[in-house]
């Protein structure tokens, strides 16, 4: 059975931390890492109050080749990076592991990554690695995901229920769109930043439990 584990790591550690640096109160999320011509590529997205100093900062990096701008929608940019990953890098190991990578945030200081493993086999083999590299990881929480049929709510927290029902009630992911993030931050009092976050890791949270559940599975 597949197991999920939530680590964070200093982003020194990471190293799509030290690529994609940011400054001050910026966070950087992974939206989601694509195999293409056999190596991962990651899209990235950060707000464009940091947006001239992250794209140079990438460029100089000597493992990247390319960064490509996807799009821009209100303060927030999605690139492409185009990169040579490291073999003896703590992503490498994930990867060599068949490990998925279902969410990653990143600040100037730490990173938060969302991982699947297909065993508990497979998790104990990465937490062997980091160890041995004297890699600081902190293990925040570790389950298996939930069954479609294990509950009313796939493990959505009550705020993240709220928050996606009311979005998709109000037509935010309609098109043309008809209410923004920051419209829905102030209906429940809270900024634009944490009403996407609650979007983001609901959203998440569904697909886990609903679509990446193991098909073999009592």
């Amino acid at each position: 059975m597949s197991v999920i584990v939530e680590i964070t790591i200093p982003a020194e550690a990471f190293e799509l931390g030290r690529i994609l640096r940011v400054e001050g109160p910026t966070q950087i999320s992974l939206e989601t890492m694509v195999p293409l011509g056999g190596k991962p590529t990651p899209f990235v997205r950060i707000r464009n109050d940091e947006r001239d100093l992250f794209e140079r900062s990438v460029r100089d990096h000597s493992a990247v080749t390319e960064i490509k701008l996807v799009s821009t929608e209100e303060d927030e940019t999605l690139y492409a990076l185009d990169w040579e990953p490291s073999d003896a890098s703590l992503l490498r190991r994930i990867l060599d592991l068949d490990a998925v990578l279902l969410d990653a945030t990143g600040t100037a200081d730490t990173w938060g990554l969302e991982l699947r493993f297909p065993t508990h086999e497979a998790l104990s083999a990465f937490q062997d690695f980091y160890v041995e590299e004297n890699i600081q990881v902190t293990i925040e929480r570790i389950y298996n995901p939930t069954k479609a049929d294990a509950g009313p709510w796939y493990g959505l927290t009550p705020p993240q229920r709220e928050t996606l029902a009311t979005a998709v009630e109000a037509g935010y992911y309609s098109l043309p769109r008809q209410i923004s993030t920051q419209e829905l931050a102030d209906m429940f009092d809270i900024s634009d930043q944490a009403v996407t976050e609650r979007l983001r890791r609901g959203i998440s949270t569904l697909v886990r439990s609903t679509l990446l559940v193991d098909e073999t599975d009592d």
